[in-house]
């Protein structure tokens, strides 16, 4: 099972109340760029618990799942 790991994120408020993450700051200290969010739905972290809305993101060409549960983010990550 992975583990949760709560980041920090910069997002853009769009006046609809959309939400777009633009980056995130790893537990170490890196910013991560989000070059593009090809889905967005209400799911569950099937790997490290817990639901929200989830965004299947691409970083440095790599498809990641960012959880927006309110009113915190977080990454699965391994072990």
């Amino acid at each position: 099972m992975a583990r949760k790991v709560f980041v920090e994120v910069t997002a853009k408020f769009d006046t609809e109340g959309k939400i777009t993450p633009l980056s995130l700051l790893w537990e170490d200290g890196t910013v991560y760029e989000i070059d593009r969010i090809t889905d967005v739905r209400r799911a569950a972290s099937l790997k490290a618990g817990g639901t929200g809305i989830r965004y299947t993101v691409k970083i440095r060409g790599r498809q990641s799942y960012l959880f927006y549960e309110e009113p915190r983010w977080f990454v699965e990550a391994k072990e």
